[in-house]
């Protein structure tokens, strides 16, 4: 008889930010890939993210998983579910700004600031992207510098 493995559960939540096509033109054609982003968390505080290319999509997906799982953020929350304090990062073109809540007003965001709070763990947050870009990848990091600024 075979013996049952236990498979330990992995600890971490993940969710696929954004999954692009890139394409690289050189002088023997097109060379097409794809990027993965990839967030984790464990919703009591930690959080990490990896962005990563590969030739097919699994690929891609696992190494930014494997990324994301080194390069891991502790963000600090309160009693209340929300921040410290109000904090505002800059990313390239993306500008992002976080606000705490009281109890119960509930996770005000939208997008990809929204997605990373629910990973992180954060009830009670208002958040606005005051810069002018759309990229999710640069949206992405401006909040996890906002974070690391809370953090310090």
């Amino acid at each position: 008889m075979k013996k049952e493995q236990k498979k330990q559960p992995d600890e971490f939540e993940s969710k696929l930010l954004d999954l692009t096509r890139v394409t690289r033109v050189t002088a023997g054609g097109k060379q097409l890939r794809f990027r993965a982003i990839i967030v984790i968390g464990d919703k009591k505080g930690k959080l990490g993210f990896g962005v990563s290319k590969g030739l097919d999509v699994s690929q891609a997906i696992e190494k930014a998983t494997r990324l994301a799982k080194k390069n891991i953020i502790t963000v600090p929350i309160n009693k209340d579910g929300t921040i410290d304090r109000e904090v505002k990062a800059k990313y390239g073109a993306s500008v992002v700004l976080l606000k705490p809540q009281r109890k119960g007003k509930g996770l005000v965001a939208g997008g990809t600031v929204r997605t990373l709070c629910q990973l992180a763990g954060i009830q009670n947050i208002s958040s606005k992207i005051l810069g002018k870009t759309s990229s999710k990848l640069n949206n992405a990091k401006a909040t996890i510098k906002a974070f690391e600024a809370l953090s310090k």
